[in-house]
């Protein structure tokens, strides 16, 4: 499964350490970041992450763009809702993308669990049919 992981500044932390306690199951599977967090948890679990640009440079474009091209099976974006800031034009429509194209989202860590969780058990198979890298692969 290709999993993209994007966590605000006061969530990298959190989603660091989300990483290093389902290392074991990331670890199986193809994982790309923004630049900053996935520095951050590269550095702290040793999992090959391919690293966009940063969230602010365009990270989460690229992301998206993959999105829209169907070639993310699920996404991880812990985000930072105690400002009182309304979230991005970006960050809404990543959000979209997602749901147009059935990838599952995780916005938090409870769900993040739930879905890491799912993942392991096989739950998320179906992906390998809606996903175009999967026919690549069997080429």
């Amino acid at each position: 499964m290709e999993i993209a992981i994007i966590a605000d500044d006061t969530k990298k932390e959190l989603m660091t350490e989300f990483c290093i306690a389902y290392c074991g199951i990331l670890s199986k599977h193809s994982l790309c970041a923004t630049a900053v967090t996935g520095k951050f948890i590269s550095d702290a679990t040793g999992l090959q992450i391919e690293r966009m640009l940063a969230g602010s440079h365009g990270g989460a474009e690229q992301i998206a763009a993959r999105v829209s091209y169907n070639e993310i099976d699920m996404l991880l974006f812990f985000r930072d809702t105690a400002t009182k800031k309304a979230p991005s034009e970006i960050d809404n429509d990543l959000l979209r993308m997602c749901d147009s194209y059935n990838v599952p989202v995780a916005t938090n860590i409870a769900t993040a669990e739930v879905l890491v969780c799912a993942l392991e058990r096989g739950d998320l198979d179906w992906r390998q049919y809606v996903n175009p890298k999967y026919s690549r692969k069997k080429v």
